[in-house]
């Protein structure tokens, strides 16, 4: 069951006003969360393979891996958690080599990194996050090799132009969301927003999203649940290290970024006391101001498994 402090309501009531009361984390904070929160462990994949249309491109492939711990409290979660992933970038086609690709393609980039966050989310639906992610930009992200020996290991084409990714950067991107209460429309409907800003060398962005769901609905995310979901997201592209190389690199490319980027995900979430499933579907428009939609939105699933320690 989701672990709940022991203790007299009025004990309760003072914790709950000594940790979360902040926007910033404290020590004492993270002491107790780590003394008395719950473990989940989150393993999270992106892949345009999953869809089976043998399509192999663009943002091709995120594999991510989360270790969270949450306290529980009368009126909110606090959650400390660190997570460590690889994204893998390629031309529109890889079994394209170097001499083929457009200028105006998708470079080819990796992106690995591990981060901590901080996040608080209240009994009403509403939450912040705060969050701190250190990588790397280039052949040190290993996208090459994770590729390569994946694609031999499935019998799929292998890619054939690694040798033009981009150049070599670490990288720094600090981020935060802000979440209101959801508007609830009945007891199994409902529809939240969601405000995001990431700003570092490798990404800075801003976006928004809405967030429609219906079945059996959970405030905070242990919580039991089982519903599908509908979401729509707006992005303002202010840099972009997989496109644009490097913030510091200041490579020359002929293609430029979008600067706004619409994207759309449907899915099926379930949530258990100890397990949870996360699967999706989503669209991303192109991101690459020369290639139309037609040519560049990028399909691909997302499936996500959740383990939560007792």
């Amino acid at each position: 069951m989701p672990l709940l402090l022991s203790g007299n309501s009025v004990a309760q009531d003072k914790l709950t006003k000594e940790l979360g009361g902040s926007w910033l984390p404290s020590s004492s904070e993270y002491q107790q969360v780590q003394a008395q929160g719950r473990t989940q462990v989150i393993l999270d994949i992106d892949n345009d393979s999953l869809l089976m249309n043998k399509d192999d491109g663009f943002y091709t492939s995120g594999n991510h891996l989360i270790i969270r711990k949450t306290l529980r409290l009368p009126t909110q979660s606090i959650s400390y958690g660190w997570h460590f992933g690889q994204d893998l970038y390629t031309a529109s086609d890889i079994k394209l080599k170097p001499e083929q690709i457009s200028p105006v393609d998708h470079p080819y980039a990796g992106w690995i990194y591990s981060g901590v966050y901080r996040e608080v989310q209240y009994s009403d639906g509403s939450g912040l996050r705060l969050g701190l992610d250190l990588g790397c930009l280039g052949p040190c992200a290993g996208g090459e090799w994770t590729q390569t020996n994946l694609h031999q290991a499935l019998n799929q084409p292998l890619p054939q132009a690694w040798s033009t990714q981009l150049q070599q950067e670490w990288g720094l991107v600090l981020n935060a969301e802000f979440a209101p209460a959801p508007w609830k429309f009945t007891q199994n409907m409902d529809l939240g927003s969601r405000f995001k800003v990431r700003a570092g060398n490798i990404f800075t962005d801003a976006r928004t999203e809405l967030l429609w769901r219906y079945g059996s609905l959970n405030a905070r995310r242990e919580d039991q649940a089982s519903f599908v979901f509908a979401r729509a997201e707006l992005r303002a592209n202010a840099y972009n290290a997989t496109l644009q190389g490097g913030y510091f690199n200041q490579q020359t490319l002929a293609m430029h970024p979008r600067r706004v980027i619409p994207e759309v995900e449907l899915g099926y979430q379930y949530r258990g006391d100890v397990w949870g499933f996360y699967a999706s579907i989503i669209r991303r428009g192109s991101e690459i101001k020369q290639l139309s939609n037609a040519k560049a939105a990028q399909n691909f699933a997302k499936i996500q498994l959740i383990y939560a320690l007792q």
